[in-house]
This record gives C-alpha cells, sequence and structure tokens, in this order.
C-alpha cells in the first residue's frame, strides 16, 4: 500500500490534483496527518465528497473489516493539512456520526458505488470525517 500512496501522491503532485487509474476522473485530496503514537507526519490519498462548502472523507479501507491507520491518527490528532488540486489549508478533522453521517455516506454511495459495497456486510460502521477548514 506504501508504494501505491507513493505513487498516487507524486502523480498528485505533478498535475495539478489529477491522477489516473482507480481515481481517474474522481475526486481526491491529499491528507497528511501526524501519527497517533509515534507523531511521524504521514500522507494519505483518498476520495472525497463536497457538498457546498464542506469536504468528507470516508475511512473504508476498501471494505476492511478494520479502520485504515489514517483514521486512527486523525482521530488523536485533528489538525491536519488537506491538499486539493494545487490547493493547501490547514483543517480539523471532525468526526460525523449518526443520521448525519448515514446520509452522508448514503450519497457517497449513490456516486460512488463501491463505497455502499465496502459497507454492506462490514461488521463496522465506515467512518465519515468532515475536514474543518482552519482560520
Amino acid at each position: 500500500m506504501s508504494d501505491w500512496n507513493t505513487k498516487t501522491i507524486e502523480e498528485f503532485r505533478a498535475n495539478a490534483g489529477k491522477v489516473g487509474g482507480h481515481f481517474e476522473g474522481r475526486t481526491l485530496l491529499l491528507l497528511t496527518h501526524r501519527g497517533a503514537k509515534t507523531g511521524t507526519e504521514r500522507t494519505n490519498p483518498l476520495a472525497y465528497r463536497r457538498e457546498g462548502d464542506r469536504i468528507f472523507v470516508f475511512g473504508s479501507k476498501g471494505g476492511s473489516p478494520t479502520h485504515p491507520d489514517w483514521y486512527h491518527n486523525v482521530l488523536a490528532n485533528p489538525e491536519v493539512t488537506v491538499e486539493i488540486g494545487t490547493e493547501s489549508f490547514h483543517a480539523k478533522a471532525v468526526e460525523i456520526t449518526g443520521e448525519e453521517r448515514d446520509q452522508i455516506y448514503a450519497r457517497h454511495a449513490a456516486d460512488w458505488p463501491q463505497f455502499g459495497g465496502y459497507q454492506e456486510g462490514n461488521a463496522r460502521t465506515i467512518p465519515v470525517i468532515e475536514l474543518v477548514r482552519s482560520g
């Protein structure tokens, strides 16, 4: 996964946020966060959803039965950096829960059907994180 992430990040930055392959034609951002245990800075390419001024990312981990590492990291250290296209900004990661989470996830799954598949038959609830711009 690390090699795939590195190649995707390099392609994203070299092409003003556009990448091919799995994410071609889709919304993708880079989320830079600090490790919960190590404090090490890490960057992950993530699919995102924009609703008005709100930006959401989803802890799907491809439908895995466990949450992605970045999710645990942003809960412990919610101050993050977001890159969308050529724009970079600081944000706070805020978990969305309950009915609001369900509605946002359903809209995202309607646009990206594989996200619906990630949740179906999965014992865990896939987290929805809002990236709230700071300052």
